[in-house]
């Protein structure tokens, strides 16, 4: 089963050659991954994937705020005063995705046990360590742009 799942996982990131930028494709790897890894039931995964992807949902947008605020600021020009209200505001934002996480890990513990839990945030990072190593090798068979 495991070498199924594995086969299906391979073709699907192949597949991402022709379109790297289709965030649904990768969405779908993702949970592929992390169905398989976490060995979920089917009533957990039935229970579970609303509340990760309202989290996941709610987390980018927090970040895409926080982003936003920042990337134009100018530093030749920022005064003393405006930085301490972006300062403020980027904490506001951190103070903003804690509660969020702790809210979702509260809302995961009536789902999974603590070990799942736990393993998530592993497979998330095994995740995103093979999504870049991916992008790192499509960019070396790459080749210079030039």
């Amino acid at each position: 089963m495991k070498t199924k799942i594995t086969i299906v996982f391979i073709i699907c990131f192949s597949l991402l050659t022709f379109s790297q930028h289709n965030r649904d494709k990768i969405k779908t790897l993702k949970i592929a991954f992390i169905t398989e890894k976490l060995d979920l039931s089917e009533k957990e995964a039935q229970q579970f994937w609303p509340v990760y992807n309202t989290f996941e949902e709610e987390n980018y947008k927090l970040r895409k705020q926080s982003f936003e605020g920042r990337k134009n600021i100018n530093f030749e020009t920022l005064k003393e005063e405006d930085a301490l209200v972006l300062l403020k505001e980027m904490r506001s934002f951190e103070s903003k995705r804690l509660n969020l996480k702790n809210n979702y890990i509260d809302d995961l513990s009536k789902i999974l046990s603590a070990k799942k839990i736990i393993l998530l945030e592993r497979v998330e990072d095994d995740f995103k360590h093979k999504m870049f190593e991916e992008f790192k090798n499509r960019r070396s068979n790459k080749g210079p742009s030039n």
